[in-house]
C-alpha cells in the first residue's frame, strides 16, 4: 500500500508508481474521462514523488487559468465590439500550423528538417487528432509523450520531438496573435538511461580497415578512408565537391563549406582539414577517377544528399570488421582519441572536428595554420 501523506496522488500497479488525481466537477466538461491517470514507469518511491510534483504544479496552473478564462470579463460593458472580436478569431489547427512553420522557417532548411518535422506532427495528430492548437492540454501532451515511451524511443528522441511541435505551435502563437498556451511547453521528460554510448574505434582496426579500403578501391571505400583520417562527419564527406580538394597545394587539403545540395551543422563546422594518410589516398582517387563535380554522385546530386544511404551502405559494411556498437560515425570519436594521444592542445581538436566550445575567444582570431594541424595530423598516423 502507498502512504497518501507522503506520497499522495501516487499508486502502485505491479510495483509501478501511477500518478492519478481526479478532475474537479467544475472542470470535467474538458476532459473525455474524470480521473487524470499517468505511469511514471518507475518502481522508486523517492523517484516517483520527484515526478510527481511538477505533474501536481501544472495541473493546478492550468485548472486556475482555466477558472479565470470562465469568470466574466471586469467591466464587459465598456469593451468595443465584444461579440464581434470573439468571433473573429481563428484557431489554425494543428496540420495548418505546420504549414506556417515550413512557411517561415523552412527556407534554405535541408529535407531533415522537413522530415522530422511532418514526422513529428503526423505522430501527434495520429494520436490526439488534427485540432486546434488552443484545444490541446497539458493532459495531452503527457499522453503523447507516454505514448513515446511505449514506443521505446530514447528520452533523447522524444525531447527532440517535443521541441518540434513546441516550435510548430508557439511561431503559430506569434503570427495569429492568440491568448493561449502552448501545451507541450514544459512537459516533464524523464531522463532514462536508454542510450547506448558510441564507441570509438579502435586503432588496429581503422589500419585494418584502411588496408582493406586500398585493396577495394572503389567509392564506399574511398569515403571510409577519407573519413577515417580527417574525422568529418558523414554528411560533410558526401556532399563534397571535386573543387574543395586542393591537391597541388604544398599541404594538400580539402575545404568544408556549405552546397546547395548539403548544408553544414553548426558555423564552425566550415573549416580546412590536411590530408594525411589514408584521407589523402581517398582524395587523389576521386579526383583521378571521377567525371562528376561531385566526390561522391551516387549520394549527391544538385538537388539533395542522400546521407542516410551512405550511411546504410556503409554501416552494413562495417558491421564484420567492427566492434560491437561501432558505426561510421565512430571515426569521429576515434579522431578525437588519437589526437588526445598525442597531447593535441584542445583548441586545435575542435578546429579539426568542427566542434564549438562556445566560448567567445574562439571566435577571435583565424585559429592554426594548415602547417600546425598537418604536423598534428601526421604525428596521430605514425602511431
Amino acid at each position: 500500500m502507498v502512504d497518501k501523506r507522503k506520497l499522495p496522488y501516487l499508486y502502485t500497479k505491479r510495483d509501478i508508481f501511477y500518478f492519478s488525481r481526479h478532475v474537479p466537477k467544475d472542470l470535467r466538461k474538458y476532459y473525455q474521462c474524470d480521473r487524470i491517470v499517468i505511469c511514471l514507469k518507475t518502481k522508486c518511491p523517492s523517484q516517483a514523488l520527484t515526478l510527481s510534483k511538477p505533474i501536481i504544479h501544472k495541473l493546478e496552473a492550468y485548472w486556475f487559468n482555466l477558472r479565470f478564462k470562465n469568470t466574466e470579463i471586469p467591466l464587459e460593458n465598456l469593451l468595443v465590439n465584444t461579440d464581434q472580436t470573439k468571433s473573429e478569431i481563428f484557431v489554425p489547427k494543428l496540420s495548418d500550423a505546420l504549414k506556417i512553420y515550413f512557411k517561415l522557417k523552412g527556407h534554405g532548411k535541408g529535407d531533415i528538417f522537413f522530415r522530422a518535422s511532418k514526422r513529428a506532427i503526423k505522430d501527434t495528430i495520429n494520436l490526439l487528432n488534427d485540432r486546434p492548437i488552443s484545444n490541446y492540454t497539458t493532459i495531452d501532451a503527457a499522453r503523447f509523450r507516454d505514448h513515446m515511451f511505449e514506443r521505446k524511443l530514447a528520452s533523447s528522441s522524444i525531447k527532440r520531438v517535443f521541441a518540434i511541435i513546441r516550435a510548430v505551435i508557439n511561431i503559430t502563437i506569434k503570427e495569429h496573435g492568440l491568448d493561449c498556451l502552448n501545451a507541450f511547453s514544459g512537459t516533464f521528460i524523464p531522463f532514462l538511461d536508454d542510450t547506448k554510448k558510441r564507441q570509438p574505434i579502435p586503432i588496429k582496426t581503422i589500419i585494418n580497415i584502411q588496408k582493406e579500403c586500398f585493396q577495394i578501391n572503389d567509392p564506399n571505400r574511398w569515403l571510409i578512408a577519407l573519413i577515417s583520417d580527417t574525422g568529418m562527419r558523414l554528411a560533410e564527406a558526401t556532399g563534397l565537391l571535386i573543387s574543395d580538394f586542393y591537391l597541388d597545394d604544398k599541404i594538400p587539403f580539402v575545404k568544408i563549406t556549405p552546397h546547395k545540395s548539403r548544408r553544414l551543422k553548426t558555423k564552425s563546422s566550415e573549416r580546412q582539414i590536411p590530408l594525411v594518410g589514408a584521407s589523402l589516398w581517398a582524395a587523389k582517387q576521386i579526383v583521378l577517377h571521377n567525371e562528376s563535380k561531385y566526390a561522391f554522385p551516387n549520394y549527391t546530386n544538385d538537388q539533395s544528399c542522400k546521407t542516410n544511404s551512405a550511411s546504410a551502405a556503409l554501416n552494413k559494411w562495417l558491421k564484420y570488421r567492427t566492434t560491437d556498437g561501432c558505426v561510421i560515425h565512430s571515426f569521429r570519436h576515434s579522431m578525437r582519441d588519437r589526437l588526445r594521444e598525442v597531447n593535441c592542445p584542445t583548441e586545435i581538436i575542435d578546429q579539426v572536428g568542427g566542434w564549438s566550445d562556445n566560448k567567445v575567444g574562439s571566435s577571435y582570431g583565424n585559429g592554426y595554420s594548415l602547417k600546425r594541424i598537418n604536423k598534428v595530423l601526421n604525428e596521430i598516423n605514425r602511431h
